[in-house]
């Protein structure tokens, strides 16, 4: 947890593109799931990001709007965050390393400005479920090469 944003930490500049959640695809027969992150504007690549089978349930309720009968952990912390008015400023996936994604979540508390490591899978859920969307960013080197 940082009052800055890791990504800036190094000295090259990183240059990130706003995404949107596309699809969630299952895969029962592996047990795994995809999350299909297109570019919101321009050449609208996209990134397929494994998660696992719970996650992609997570974020397919969040994505669709799904409210359960008693709250899951996304829509806990969602109202958590709502009663200590936390504002989620974006997600970011910065870093891909040894096959596994990194991500940052960016949140403004009445105390300041908080940027919390996390995994894609619970940034976005959480992103999704807020009153406003939060922007969800991937750093453009991690798009495929075309």
């Amino acid at each position: 947890m940082t009052d800055e944003q890791p990504s800036e930490v190094t000295s090259e500049i990183v240059v990130f593109r706003v995404v949107q959640v596309a699809d969630v695809l299952y895969d029962f027969s592996a047990a795994m799931a995809t999350v299909i992150l297109r570019e919101a504007e321009g050449a609208r690549r996209q990134l397929s990001l494994p998660v696992a089978l719970s996650d992609a349930t997570a974020i397919y309720q969040a994505w669709q709007h799904v409210i359960g009968l008693r709250p899951s952990t996304g829509e806990l912390v969602t109202f958590i965050m709502q009663e200590v008015h936390a504002d989620v400023i974006a997600t970011r996936i910065v870093r891909r390393d040894a096959g596994v994604y990194y991500a940052e979540f960016d949140v403004m508390t009445p105390r300041g400005r908080r940027v919390f490591d996390c995994r894609p899978s619970d940034a976005i859920a959480l992103s999704l479920r807020q009153n406003v969307p939060a922007p969800l960013l991937i750093a453009e080197e991690l798009f495929p090469a075309t």
